[in-house]
């Protein structure tokens, strides 16, 4: 008789459940037998990263048998000067996913809570629940946004850090500064507050410097380099931080959690910057041209600050089921509670025209349009 190792794991095992991908194209393509596929699933840069990240990238291959610099001390140094902070006010890590998990578990276990938006970033409640914390997932006043009120509300002795994405995914909201401001004032100082902006490229010049512009003693600021750079694939994540907070979470941080190639890479991006700022204003026009069409049609589920868009029709899964078979992946988004709506990345520009082109008749057919 096999061991049940469930029951044998730790208490906080029993109802996890790893986090779900967007599709891969190899599994459509097996699935579907299409030909071809086009992945808008995972809100990656369909740009690609910039060419010194390229070419960082192929030096840094010769040197793979080497083990990584275990404290990331390039890649420090390069974000403290793209931020005017000191090294020491920095974590890094396997993209701000793998941040975001090290910041719960080295504050939140067993008797603790962790507030957040009921339609937040998924891991932030399997974040809480794999260490052992009670999560609180706050719901949205109006079903997309976060109610910063009902956060604050939710905050008691037993919180010991709270979750906001800004601006969120998978809903696309966003509050302005003087919003965040309000919620953090209402804080108890000794909360941890991760403020994830995996998507600040994209609305820099409404949110400005978050850093120096927000405060609160357990202020972090979690940034990724899978989103606007494009190294989704290399999964490099960062933390703005007080010193005292990076000093404990990297008593968990694993070593070489960022591995070499990565980090040369993301020092790389943030010297081309205009050239990734120049693909994000690209992205935001085509997000445009999205949202304008699926308004148009009926099934805009409201509008986004990230690099996606969200559809919403009582027969998403048809339309899900529709769309694959044509080759295109959107994001189907039951697992936070919205059935009806699918979120769609933003694509390039033919990605984006076989995607209309194939909503459109997929919406029109039998009237559902």
């Amino acid at each position: 008789m096999g061991v049940d190792w469930l029951q044998r794991a730790v208490p906080q095992a029993q109802g996890l459940h790893p986090y779900v991908p967007g599709k891969p194209v190899e599994q459509l393509l097996r699935e579907k037998g299409v030909a071809e596929a086009i992945k808008l699933a995972s809100n990656e840069n369909p740009y690609g990263p910039s060419p010194r990240a390229i070419e960082a990238l192929r030096h840094a291959v010769a040197e793979v048998h080497r083990y990584p610099d275990g404290n990331a001390t390039s890649l420090k140094r390069k974000l403290a000067e793209h931020h005017h902070v000191s090294e020491v006010e920095i974590v890094v890590g396997n993209g701000s996913n793998e941040v975001i998990e090290l910041l719960i578990r080295a504050f939140a276990g067993p008797g603790d809570a962790v507030v957040y938006s009921a339609r937040g970033f998924i891991v932030y409640a399997l974040a809480a629940q794999a260490a052992g914390a009670h999560g609180v997932a706050v719901p949205e006043a109006d079903g997309l946004s976060h109610d910063l009120d009902a956060m604050a509300g939710a905050v008691d002795e037993a919180t010991k850090v709270v979750c906001i994405a800004n601006p969120n995914n998978p809903t696309g909201t966003m509050h302005a500064p003087a919003a965040i401001q309000r919620f953090l004032d209402r804080l108890p100082r000794e909360v941890v507050v991760i403020l994830d902006e995996a998507y600040y490229e994209f609305v820099a010049e409404a949110l400005g410097d978050s850093w120096r512009r927000l405060n609160h003693p357990g202020l972090v600021i979690t940034r990724t380099f899978s989103k606007a750079y494009g190294l989704a694939g290399c999964r490099v994540g960062y933390a703005l931080c007080p010193a005292g907070i990076a000093e404990v979470v990297n008593r968990f941080r694993e070593p070489f959690n960022v591995n070499l190639p990565a980090m040369a890479a993301a020092s790389a991006a943030l010297d081309d910057h205009e050239w990734v700022m120049a693909r994000v204003a690209r992205c935001r026009e085509q997000r445009a041209r999205l949202e304008r069409a699926l308004s148009a049609w009926g099934v805009l589920g409201g509008h986004s600050h990230g690099n996606f868009v969200l559809l919403r029709h009582g027969e998403s899964q048809q339309i899900l089921h529709a769309l694959e078979a044509q080759g295109i992946i959107p994001r189907p988004l039951a697992p936070y509670g919205m059935r009806d709506y699918l979120r769609i990345s933003v694509g390039t520009e033919a990605e984006n025209d076989r995607l209309l082109q194939a909503l459109e008749a997929i919406l029109a057919k039998d009237g559902q349009r």
